[in-house]
């Protein structure tokens, strides 16, 4: 997991890397050719992690069902709604990086 974190952080500053430097704002906003890219990259990180929340909830909720199957009908409700909020983050991220991707 560090290893991932290092690249995604050693990307970012590789694309955003001219932004960091002393500039006025007509040459950094001038400077949108990396936001699609960026974009693209928050919404694959964004998706990589909603597909890991949520299958880790789906596993817990198995696992849990599989233990005492009684409990399965009060587990349901509380087993989508976790797996709505996590897909709804997901979305949030696409419509934003949509937004961005779009400015340019």
């Amino acid at each position: 997991m560090q290893l991932v974190q290092f690249v995604v952080l050693a990307v970012i500053a590789v694309l955003v890397g001219d932004v960091a430097y002393a500039q006025d704002a007509a040459a950094v906003s001038s400077s949108n050719s990396y936001l699609p890219i960026g974009a693209g990259i928050g919404l694959g990180i964004a998706a990589l992690g909603g597909a890991l929340g949520q299958a880790k909830i789906i596993s817990s909720a198995l696992e849990s069902i599989a233990r005492n199957p009684g409990a399965s009908g009060q587990m349901f409700i509380v087993w989508i709604l976790g797996a709505a909020f996590v897909e709804s983050l997901v979305i949030l991220t696409w419509l934003v990086a949509s937004g961005l991707a779009g400015k340019v």
